[in-house]
């Protein structure tokens, strides 16, 4: 293998609780509920799929059908299709709506799973080139400087960067050219067979990780490292 594409989501980092995001954004805007409400309000949001790299929703409104099922084309769907979600709860304001789906995108709301930087590095020294390829409707490059992680990572692929999302060929073929790489030369890692999956389709490797809390996977990147060999 000559280089490794990375999802972000699940893969990489994972994002924060639930309860976490609410409580973050009740804290900014000076806004206090009960324990019993803060912990029913965080359940349905849950339930409703609003937090983004969270649970997916165990029910989409058919209104918001069509938009979910293209929210990773652009940063106005992506948007809309999350808070969408998110105002299927009810809140105290309904500007904190907007306010969690602004905190989902902070470096704070994410935390880089045990084994990433260890991984990435040790790719680094290999002369393995790396790419991130994620479907996502904004800019998490941030995130990755704030982490520390952005200095191992030589292209990035987003979904609503290119009007496409996974498992569309398109963003493993852009990352396959930015890095030099053939595909057949190339891993892809992630956390979903259907949306990165898409890369086998090209002839790329394919490894899957489970998409768990970090505290749950401390190593489950690190199989990449004999893979790649």
């Amino acid at each position: 293998m000559t280089a490794v594409l990375f999802d972000f989501s699940g893969t990489l980092f994972r994002i924060e609780s639930t309860e976490s995001w609410l409580r973050a954004v009740l804290a900014e805007a000076s806004l206090a509920l009960p324990e019993p409400e803060l912990t029913a309000a965080a359940r349905a949001l849950e339930a409703a799929g609003a937090l983004p790299g969270g649970p997916h929703p165990r029910r989409v409104p058919d209104e918001l059908a069509e938009v979910w099922r293209s929210r990773d084309r652009s940063a106005e769907l992506h948007r809309a299709a999350y808070t969408g979600l998110s105002r299927q709860v009810e809140l105290p304001d309904p500007a904190l709506h907007d306010a969690l789906y602004d905190r989902h995108r902070t470096p704070a709301a994410w935390a880089p799973y045990p084994d990433a930087a260890e991984v990435l590095a040790a790719l680094r020294e290999r002369g393995i080139a790396i790419g991130v390829v994620s479907n996502i409707g904004w800019d998490l490059r941030p995130v990755f400087r704030e982490h520390g992680l952005d200095a191992y990572v030589d292209t990035y692929v987003l979904s609503y960067e290119h009007g496409v999302q996974k498992p569309h060929p398109r963003l493993f073929e852009t990352a396959c050219a930015a890095l030099g790489s053939a595909p057949q030369d190339t891993l892809m890692v992630g956390d979903e067979p259907r949306a990165d999956g898409g890369a086998a389709a090209l002839g790329c490797g394919v490894y899957f990780v489970d998409h768990l809390p970090v505290s749950e996977r401390p190593d489950g990147l690190r199989p990449v490292l004999q893979l790649v060999g």
